[in-house]
């Protein structure tokens, strides 16, 4: 019994060596292969400028607060904010994993029940929005300039994100800083589908160089050097 019991040991630890090296080896190859590489320049004049927001971990998308095609301030509400400060330019969308976002706001505060519930895509979600007055480019902040039809591609899909996508549901009493608030919003985090799988995807709704697929952010920033 003890014998079987070893090797019923030896070959699970085995299939979880197996399937960690096949993940991570498909991770780093399958980021790599572009998406939407043949996308044509729009002029300056004639573009919106958007933004992919790094902080080393996860990538939000960042948008103008409003233009002639999306007013945000319709449904993300400065009063919703600590500071309600009206005089910003810029919202950031970054959605993920409802109990990392609530629940851990440092790693010293994540739970092995948080972490297995995110990992297996049986949790909710939650859309951090965060509020800018402006954005310096760098290697973590990247401009793209893209068209008008684009840009409303792009206002759809995160729109289409939250549970309700007219009126955003609010979680109140939660936020990071002064300047930003969570919502309710679709679908589960799972090892396939995380924070950077999603923003890759906005970038795929609006027609822009993207990864195939990816699930962290230097598997979308790699496209962009």
């Amino acid at each position: 019994m003890l014998k079987k019991s070893f090797k019923f040991l030896g070959w699970t630890l085995f299939g979880i060596f197996a399937f960690l090296a096949l993940y991570i080896s498909s991770v780093l190859l399958i980021s790599k292969i572009t998406v939407n590489s043949d996308i044509d320049q729009v002029e300056e004049q004639n573009a919106i400028p958007v933004y992919i927001l790094s902080n080393g971990v996860h990538t939000d998308i960042v948008v103008p607060v409003k233009n002639e095609i999306k007013d945000w301030r319709n449904e993300i509400r400065f009063s919703q904010t600590q500071s309600k400060d009206s005089l910003v330019n810029f919202i950031a969308f970054g959605w993920g994993d409802k109990g990392f976002y609530l629940d851990t706001p440092e790693w010293a505060d994540l739970k092995a029940s948080t972490a297995l519930k995110a990992a297996f895509g049986i949790s909710s979600s939650a859309m951090h929005t965060t509020f800018f007055k402006q954005l310096k480019e760098g290697e973590d902040c990247k401009r793209i300039l893209i068209s008008k039809e684009n840009y409303q591609n792009l206002v759809t899909y995160i729109s289409e994100s939250f549970s309700d996508s007219a009126h955003p549901q609010w979680i109140e009493g939660h936020s990071y800083g002064k300047k930003d608030a969570f919502y309710e919003a679709k679908g589960s985090y799972s090892l396939f589908y995380t924070c950077n799988t999603w923003a890759n995807n906005a970038l795929k709704a609006a027609n822009q160089k993207a990864s195939l697929w990816t699930v962290y952010d230097k598997g979308i920033f790699c496209h962009y050097k």
